[in-house]
Order: C-alpha cells, then sequence, then structure tokens
C-alpha cells in the first residue's frame, strides 16, 4: 500500500524521502538513536512517517534528538504500526520539539486511508487519535451492535467509504473480503480493532485487536492498557512485553497471561511480579490483574515490529496455527507452544 501512498504523494508535488535499513545505523558515534533525526535536520524533512516502536525505543533509551539537531523544519510526525502509548506522546514533544503535529494514525493496507486520522485543525491529546478520518462513517459499536463512547467497543465503519476495496483478488476474493470485514456485524465493516471514543474530544484510543481481546470474569479490555501501565511505572526493567488472553476448551473463564523480556541489567523476580501486579490493580482494576507473570527471551514481531499477539493467543489455547511469512521470528514460537505444553 505504501506504493500507492508514495505515487499520490509524487502527484500532489511533494518530495518523497525513503529510508532502507534499521533506523538505528550508528550514523553517529555513540548516538545511533540519533540516526533518523540527523537525516530529518540535514534533508529538511516536514512529515516525518515513522513507527510507535522505533519512538518507543527512543523514549526507552532517552534520547534526546532536539538537544543536537534542530529539525527547523519538521512540523508533523505521523506514527503507525501499533498503539503510541500516552507516555510516548509526551517523550515525543519534549524529544523532537513542541511545535510539531503529533499524528497517532489507523487504517488499514486493504483500504490504502485511515479511519482514525492526524488533523492541523485539532487539539493533540495524549493517548488519542486526534479524528476520524474524512469520509469514514467511524462510531464503537459494543457486543450487541450498538453504538457506544467513553466505553470500550469495535470499531466500525457503518457506511461505504470513497476508498472501500470491491472485493479481494482471485477467483474467491469476494467471498474472502466479505468474511474478513462483513460478517461479525452483518453488512457492516468490521475492522477488528478494539477501540474508545472520547465523547469530548471526538479523538479515537486505540487499545488493540478485537480478535486479541482480553475478557477475564466477561471484563473487555485491550492488551495496550497493560502495556501502557508498563511503560509508564517501569521505563527501565522490561524491554518489551506481550499480553495474552488464554481459554483452552475445558476451562471456565479466560487467564490473562504476561509475558515480559527483561531489559538488559534486570532480573525477573518474584518481587517484580508482585510489584508489577500491585501497579495495575492501582492504575486500573482487579480485574486486569494478570494471572500469571512469566519471563519470555523473546517476542514476536511482524517485519515492521508489531507484536504478533493473535498468533500466540491461538497457541495458548490449544490450536494447530501455520506460521505466517510476515514474521520476522518465526523461531521464537515454539518457546510459547512449550510453555503452553508445559503449562
Amino acid at each position: 500500500m505504501m506504493w500507492h501512498y508514495n505515487v499520490s504523494a509524487l502527484a500532489s508535488g511533494a518530495t518523497i524521502l525513503l529510508y532502507d535499513g534499521s533506523p538505528f545505523r550508528p550514523l553517529i558515534e555513540g548516538n545511533g538513536d540519533l540516526a533518523m533525526p540527523k537525516l530529518i535536520d540535514e534533508v529538511g524533512v516536514t512529515c516525518f512517517g515513522t513507527s510507535a516502536k522505533y519512538l518507543s525505543i527512543l523514549e526507552q533509551n532517552h534520547a534526546m534528538p532536539h538537544d543536537k539537531f534542530p529539525m527547523s523544519k519538521l512540523r508533523a510526525i505521523y506514527s503507525t504500526g501499533s498503539v503510541l502509548a500516552p507516555s510516548t506522546f509526551d517523550y515525543v514533544y519534549k524529544a523532537f520539539g513542541p511545535n510539531i503535529n503529533l499524528g497517532s494514525i489507523t487504517g488499514g493496507t486493504d483500504i490504502i486511508s485511515l479511519f482514525g486520522a492526524p488533523s492541523p485543525l485539532v487539539p493533540v491529546y495524549s493517548g488519542e487519535i486526534q479524528c476520524i478520518g474524512l469520509g469514514m462513517a467511524v462510531q464503537s459499536w459494543d457486543v450487541d451492535g450498538k453504538p457506544v463512547e467513553d466505553e470500550p467497543g469495535d470499531l466500525v465503519c457503518t457506511k461505504p467509504f470513497p476508498c472501500m476495496p470491491v472485493k479481494f483478488w482471485g477467483v474467491e476474493g469476494e467471498k474472502a473480503y466479505r468474511r474478513s470485514y462483513f460478517e461479525h456485524f452483518e453488512g457492516v465493516w468490521h475492522h477488528g480493532d478494539f477501540i474508545k471514543v472520547n465523547s469530548k474530544s471526538r479523538g479515537l484510543l486505540m487499545l488493540g485487536r478485537s480478535d486479541g481481546i482480553l475478557k477475564p470474569a466477561g471484563v473487555r479490555f485491550g492488551s495496550s492498557e497493560i502495556y501502557n501501565i508498563l511503560l509508564s511505572k517501569f521505563p527501565l526493567e522490561f524491554e518489551d512485553a506481550l499480553c495474552i488472553g488464554r481459554r483452552r476448551p475445558d476451562d471456565l473463564d479466560e487467564t490473562v497471561v504476561l509475558f515480559v523480556k527483561m531489559a538488559s541489567g534486570y532480573q525477573f523476580s518474584e518481587e517484580l511480579v508482585k510489584k508489577v501486579k500491585d501497579t495495575i490493580r492501582t492504575e486500573c482494576s482487579g480485574r486486569h490483574v494478570p494471572a500469571i507473570i512469566d519471563e519470555t527471551p523473546e517476542i514476536p514481531v511482524t517485519t515492521n515490529g508489531k507484536k504478533i499477539e493473535v498468533a500466540v493467543k491461538q497457541i495458548l489455547c490449544g490450536m494447530d496455527i501455520r506460521t505466517s511469512a510476515s514474521v520476522s521470528n518465526p523461531g521464537c514460537l515454539d518457546w510459547y507452544r512449550h510453555w503452553s505444553a508445559t503449562h
């Protein structure tokens, strides 16, 4: 989809700069984290598109690029790929300067567009996507298919939109298309994201994938709620985490399992587990506290750095899954298979 995106940008008269390689390549001795800001400053980039993961890593490493590079022409940073944590919003304005439009966005490859979009006309609120995209009748629906605000629900688009596909490619393309988007709520586009619409700001809070939603004791919440707490309250201890809901055929309820990858220099311990549970209970509720917290050597991610929650959920629930070609580190899924078999 980025091919179409870039061609459209060129057609509008914009100049495109594409970077091929690791954004952490050490172009500056001892300051590899600053490679991209250095490029932004030197070339005069006005709009910087990146991933939430990249910004999160900069945050964890306390990088302050604005101290070295003024990036005076930078007007906007657009983040996608996964949810941008509230703490990262605050970090970006400290690290890149106060006069930018930080646009956390959400859309889809199949629509080559945005359901939740940035805008220079409305405020930026920490943790929120600024507004609903133009031409998108986006709502949040509860399990009964009723619109809700200020509480979690499924992202739906209730009316056809200009960039809606007519079908997928191939002989069975139309059936696959309808199965993917129109069966959950009959005839209504169901995107598979779990969101909350802020009735005051009209912004969107992304809470995770709805097919990976956690639902212990009937309470639905997104994995990002747990990730946000870890990032804000434990910025040094954890390099990454994966929060999964596990329910096997004989289980009466879903068990929330939190896998944590420890940062260099920190040890996993029962004392740390208790501290994490107490913090989640205080910040959210007792229902949000994972039943199991365990250490993992690696988090499975796609080639663009997005955590793969659903595949691990299927493994923990006893399903036999085929590894997608989009998995960057497929070998680590064997660890989760072994964990599931022994726990």
